[in-house]
């Protein structure tokens, strides 16, 4: 037998039955559960960038419960239901790909012309503009309305970045955006000096928002490169750790000279390099 996504939605009605329910599911609400859900939408980033495709299955029907249970919440308060969600992403997506359904109908033929991806770009930076424009007071209209605040840091910097540079608010090049982050680490460094606590926290703030400018330039996503430096600091981490329980030493024991030549060494293992000693 396979279940079907019937069978998830009365799964969540039975789990939130208030007489036969689970105890746990039923003291949720709304803001209890948006970490699971962030938990839920990063641990399906990590299973594709760790290429574990045997897991990824589950890990989406992980994500997916966690919008069953949104939409469950909303039933019961009279809101909406699952199949208004479906029914509201679908018809989002109709109108963002007038190039691709023409006409609204979602089962229309498909003889339409394919247009080049500057085209593509352009006709979808509009229609936001128009969407904003529905959910926005006119003179409080701004580029950067629907920018979710709740984003991670790194990942909401590029967004805005993003956003400013379609009316052409943004550097020419990379290497300008390079010289912006020696003058920003310049800065931390004076912050430093000042001993100013709050201008130090403002500085590296500057600092890392530089730095996530320079990666967009560069054409890489700032949220990937540093989870992917996360991976290789704990994998680095985890060799020092092993090493260390081989020769039966403890690590409270090392210095810091003694842990980075284990570090150095963690390093050329990685790169399949001879030990130097």
């Amino acid at each position: 037998m396979t279940y079907t996504l019937e069978d998830l939605l009365h799964l969540m009605a039975r789990l939130r039955d208030p007489k036969h329910g689970c105890p746990w599911d039923l003291k949720q609400d709304y803001a209890s559960i948006v970490q699971h859900t962030l938990e839920e939408a990063y641990e399906v980033a990590d299973t594709i960038e760790r290429g574990d495709f045997v897991h990824l299955q589950g890990e989406l029907g992980d994500l997916l419960f966690q919008v069953v249970y949104y939409s469950q919440l909303a039933r019961e308060e009279g809101r909406f239901e699952f199949a208004g969600v479906v029914d509201a992403i679908t018809r989002k997506l109709i109108r963002r790909h007038p190039h691709v359904f023409p006409t609204g109908d979602l089962y229309a033929a498909l003889d339409t012309p394919r247009l080049s991806e500057a085209e593509v770009k352009s006709r979808w930076e509009q229609i936001k503009a128009e969407e904003r424009a529905e959910h926005s007071e006119p003179e409080q209209l701004s580029l950067l309305d629907d920018v979710p605040a709740a984003l991670p840091a790194l990942s909401r910097a590029a967004k805005l970045q993003k956003r400013a540079a379609t009316v052409g608010f943004d550097w020419p090049e990379a290497l300008p955006v390079l010289d912006k982050v020696r003058e920003e680490l310049d800065e931390v460094l004076q912050a430093m000096a000042d001993g100013d606590s709050d201008a130090l926290e403002d500085e590296i703030g500057d600092l890392l928002f530089a730095t996530v400018n320079l990666a967009r330039h560069l054409k890489h996503d700032p949220e990937n490169a540093l989870r992917r430096a996360n991976r290789k600091f704990e994998r680095r981490f985890r060799f020092i750790e092993q090493a260390l329980r081989d020769s039966g030493k403890p690590i409270e024991e090392c210095n810091l000279d003694q842990l980075d030549a284990l570090w150095g060494e963690a390093k050329r293992q990685e790169k399949n390099l001879p030990s130097c000693g």
